[in-house]
């Protein structure tokens, strides 16, 4: 599970605290871009994700959704699911038809969705690249980098829209030569979401062995 899901997200134990002379004109999108999802109540995002290593001969794709609110996210992707309330994760295994249920610890949790939208604030440098165009549309480019030198991360690249401050998709470099691409398809904010979104209701899933870590 972690294999696939840590392609999309960023781990938690990347921060560090900041201290380094940062671009304000990258700060200034970052903020504007942080702002706009900030703001929503919830969103949900249909993406594509692609890992790619060169020297291995690796090109994987994998498509998936994920619906966000505060600390609460329903991530669906190759197979599995992953539920977050803010206190408790599910993660469900199709193939294996099972459930494991840990608490959430935000100290410990490896996984952060909307982490990508505050992810500059603690530990990290930016700078601005240059303007590109994705699917037509006019967007910049924003570096990220870790202050931590021991992190096998250690460059992410962002790519905002000019119009509406999205993010339309980001890159993360790895050390062992892994690049992970995630694109965003489709971004629907303020989708109609309750406290069954972000529960696991074994009943819908027929047969289900159910593994409480807690």
């Amino acid at each position: 599970m972690k294999k696939t899901i840590a392609l999309l997200l960023f781990s938690a134990s990347l921060i560090t605290s900041a201290s380094a002379q940062q671009d304000p004109k990258a700060g200034k999108i970052l903020d504007q871009m942080s702002a706009k999802y900030q703001a929503l109540n919830a969103f949900k995002a249909t993406f594509t994700q692609t890992l790619e290593n060169d020297a291995a001969k690796v090109k994987d794709n994998m498509t998936g959704d994920i619906t966000v609110s505060g600390q609460k996210f329903h991530l669906k992707m190759n197979g599995q699911e992953v539920i977050n309330n803010g206190k408790t994760v599910w993660t469900y295994m199709k193939a294996e038809n099972e459930v494991n249920i840990s608490d959430y610890d935000p100290e410990e949790q490896e996984i952060s969705p909307s982490q990508i939208y505050t992810l500059y604030k603690k530990g990290y440098k930016y700078t601005y690249v240059q303007e590109t165009k994705e699917a037509g549309e006019p967007c910049d480019i924003i570096e990220l980098s870790p202050e931590d030198r021991t992190n096998q991360i250690y460059k992410v690249r962002m790519t905002v829209s000019k119009a509406d401050k999205s993010v339309k998709s980001w890159k993360m470099f790895k050390k062992n030569g892994n690049r992970y691409t995630v694109a965003i398809k489709k971004f629907q904010p303020n989708p109609p979401v309750d406290a069954n979104t972000f529960a696991f209701d074994k009943t819908k899933y027929k047969g289900v062995k159910v593994i409480d870590l807690r």
